[in-house]
């Protein structure tokens, strides 16, 4: 069985593209959609306060989950190897 190792892995440049085009079209048109609103300048002010602020609390929160995920996985390999080591200590056959 492979283990799957996404630290190894690095992201091919059309995905980069993707994952940045799809980020600036998205912010793009909405900022666009909100400039365009039928509405007073106070209302475009809070939805666009409210876009800035979900766009920012995305990334805090996508970066809180990675590192949980990395730090779970520094763990993980810490007692494995403990475990390892452990093992490799232990010789059923002595006596």
């Amino acid at each position: 069985m492979q283990k799957y190792d996404t630290a190894t892995e690095a992201h091919s440049s059309a995905w980069i593209f993707q994952a940045w085009a799809s980020f600036v079209i998205s912010l793009s048109a909405t900022t666009i959609g909100i400039c365009y609103l039928p509405v007073d300048g106070w209302v475009k002010g809070y939805v666009g306060m409210g876009t800035i602020f979900t766009v920012a609390s995305t990334f805090s929160l996508a970066k809180t989950t990675r590192d949980l995920h990395e730090a779970k996985r520094i763990v993980s390999r810490v007692d494995e190897a403990k475990l390892e080591r452990l093992l490799s200590e232990h010789d059923s056959f002595k006596k």
